[in-house]
């Protein structure tokens, strides 16, 4: 997730200063490193040797990891067993359905008519038990249509280096954004959803993904333009924040911090992913509209 950290300092009476200075940083959890020295390699065999399909798979399990505690965020302690099974199946349908486009139409016209159907032979009240088929729906749609542009990149020519582009910028603009904002932040950007997000980490995480873009195309991608680099480090800084911010609303209205706690040192599977929710197709769209408009011209 971007952390655009800003750090506020208060006075021995309890005052807020009027200029804040940033503070230390929280203690670095370590666990964070090991998580990424077993899950990269593994996640770069799969892009890189696999067949496009295993890597759908992956997103297919990550997306399920997602999706389910983005369910139990909606239905907190309620049991809905029966509506969780039918987002999770949609939901995969969804993102298979890049390798089999006639499924996606059917499947979802299959998951809508289970999830209204499910107040039939449900006991809890009618308004709850309509209330909780929405989010369900709300969830394969969330999930389904963000993650599904990612199997799709995958699927075009030369997809595994797009790939690794879109995650490559993705992790720059969210580093950039972080260091800087934990060090430099001051002003900030989302007091209301996010207190931590600054205008300083927001500039640092456009400046990293702008430089990563970069270096990726000297170093294995040259179809890209200068022009390119520059409006796509733009582009996924923005919708990464975006996404970000989309999914802490989320999680400010329920009043929790992670979404979970899967991955050691990094929260719940929709925390990982919240920034490339709104990335991954903001990339594809431009990369199969933009670019291949300017090819033909």
């Amino acid at each position: 997730m971007v952390d655009l950290n800003i750090q506020m300092q208060t006075t021995n009476t309890g005052q807020q200063p009027t200029h804040p200075t940033p503070v230390a940083a929280a203690r670095f959890d370590p666990r964070r490193i090991y998580t990424v020295l077993v899950l990269a390699p593994l996640l770069y065999a799969v892009i890189r040797y696999l067949p496009p399909l295993v890597f759908s798979g992956v997103v297919v399990l990550a997306g399920v990891l997602a999706l389910f505690e983005f369910y139990r965020l909606c239905f907190s302690d309620r049991s809905q067993s029966w509506l969780i099974g039918i987002g999770l199946a949609g939901f995969a349908a969804v993102i298979l359905g890049a390798h089999w486009p006639n499924l996606i139409v059917p499947s979802l016209l299959a998951t809508l008519i289970a999830i209204i159907s499910v107040p039939l032979f449900s006991r809890a009240p009618l308004e709850q038990s309509l209330r909780d088929g929405a989010m369900t729906l709300f969830g394969v749609l969330y999930l389904g249509l963000t993650l599904g542009p990612l199997s799709m990149t995958r699927l075009l020519p030369q997809g595994e280096w797009l790939i690794f582009f879109l995650l490559l910028v993705t992790w720059a603009s969210d580093t950039g954004a972080y260091y800087v904002g934990t060090l430099y932040g001051r002003h900030r950007l989302a007091p209301t959803i996010s207190p931590k997000k600054s205008y300083e980490g927001l500039a640092g995480g456009l400046v990293g993904a702008i430089i990563a873009a970069y270096i990726i195309r000297w170093w294995f991608l040259p179809e890209l333009s200068a022009l390119d680099c520059l409006v796509l480090g733009t582009l996924l800084t923005l919708t990464g924040l975006w996404g970000d911010l989309t999914e802490s609303a989320m999680k400010r209205s329920v009043g929790i911090k992670d979404s979970g706690g899967i991955l050691p040192g990094h929260g719940g599977m929709l925390d990982r992913l919240d920034s490339l929710l709104f990335t991954a197709p903001a990339f594809y769209y431009y990369v199969t509209m933009v670019i291949r408009l300017r090819i033909i011209e």
